[in-house]
């Protein structure tokens, strides 16, 4: 693993000054920085996943859960559950804008999805991914992506696709300055183009070969960890075993450090006919969430339409009674005979509903 990157895990907090500038929030802009190591002055209240606790935790043989996240209330439960990771991937251009690929999000986009995450967790690590577009032109090109990722997303590393010559050095080129960086080989959603559709990697001896080649090549340039998405179990175990850093699976079996799955997927959170074309079929689902969305928003709909809700549990807010007859008096002045006759109908029910309630005092 790449020592540049290692932050050094902050102690256990004790107490925070009320003078301190840190937050739960603001401790989230600045986890990217080792607090401990160079400065001193308060820490952060909160025990953060950091790379050296993600690589402390691949040299137990611990493995490594890492779901993908794209909002603040998903974060939030990814924070609450223990997981380690929270990838901002660039399948949000499917998940949550609709699109049939990865290819049309944008660099922006991704910056509005990484903050939201940051803000919601403030304790697993952070990995933001590179959109298409945003750093194949160069190395250059790279590093100002990748450091607008950091610097306004709130993140704590980025994650780019692809193990050939260009990504390879342009994986080198963030390393070098000073961005952590997790490698994807196998399945590159973002070369769709070149690969003809969404089709598992690795499945020839030719291929095989490449994703293991480019794993390697990924590690090389000084990668904390690889994703390997769509290959044969086979080639995910040898990949692993040829790294000395973690490797995070997707749909390539048991072999690997890790195993990543999309918030939305493993929820069973959409029900619509797009989103079942492309949830991948080796997504388990932990539960049937889109279900009872879908419920509930239809009991919703079906309250509103009898008139159901709201009842007057959830019409909490009145106004005094003379401030009542005061109005429907100016409304009536007014010419506003209607406004004012509805104002005296909603106190006199009111009034009869609180004189019904056996609680209710005289």
């Amino acid at each position: 693993v790449a020592t540049s990157f290692l932050h050094r895990a902050p102690p256990a907090p004790t107490s925070t000054p009320a003078s301190s500038p840190y937050t739960a929030a603001s401790a989230r802009r600045f986890s990217n920085k080792p607090v401990d190591s160079v400065y001193g002055g308060p820490r952060p209240p909160i025990e953060r996943t950091t790379l050296r606790k993600i690589a402390a935790k691949y040299r137990r043989g611990e493995r490594i859960s890492v779901v993908t996240a794209y909002d603040y209330p998903s974060a939030v439960h990814v924070d609450l559950a223990g997981i380690d990771v929270c990838l901002v991937g660039d399948s949000a251009a499917m998940v949550v804008h609709g699109h049939d690929t990865t290819l049309p999000i944008t660099l922006d986009e991704m910056l509005t999805h990484c903050r939201a995450v940051a803000r919601g967790a403030p304790r697993p690590l952070l990995v933001g991914d590179l959109p298409f577009g945003s750093y194949e032109q160069s190395p250059q090109q790279a590093v100002a992506s990748a450091t607008r990722m950091l610097k306004e997303g709130g993140m704590d590393a980025v994650k780019l696709e692809g193990g050939g010559p260009a990504r390879v050095a342009a994986a080198r080129a963030l390393v070098d300055a000073g961005i952590a960086v997790m490698g994807h080989v196998g399945l590159t959603p973002q070369a769709i183009s070149v690969l003809g559709g969404f089709r598992p990697q690795g499945r020839t001896f030719e291929e095989a070969a490449e994703v293991v080649e480019r794993a390697i090549a990924l590690e090389q340039a000084g990668c904390f960890s690889v994703v390997i998405e769509c290959v044969p179990r086979a080639v995910a175990a040898a990949v692993t075993a040829a790294l000395s850093v973690p490797t995070i699976g997707i749909g390539a079996g048991d072999a690997t450090s890790g195993q990543v799955l999309v918030y939305h997927d493993l929820l069973g959170f959409m029900q619509h006919p797009h989103h079942a074309k492309v949830t991948p079929k080796f997504c388990k689902q932990y539960a049937n969430v889109g279900e009872v969305i879908t419920g509930a928003l239809a009991r919703f709909r079906d309250e509103v339409e009898t008139g159901a809700f709201p009842c007057a549990k959830f019409s909490p807010y009145k106004v005094r009674h003379e401030d009542a007859v005061r109005l429907a008096e100016l409304l009536e002045s007014q010419g506003q005979g209607t406004a004012a006759a509805a104002v005296r109908r909603v106190v006199e029910e009111e009034a009869n509903a609180k004189s019904s309630t056996p609680n209710s005092k005289p």
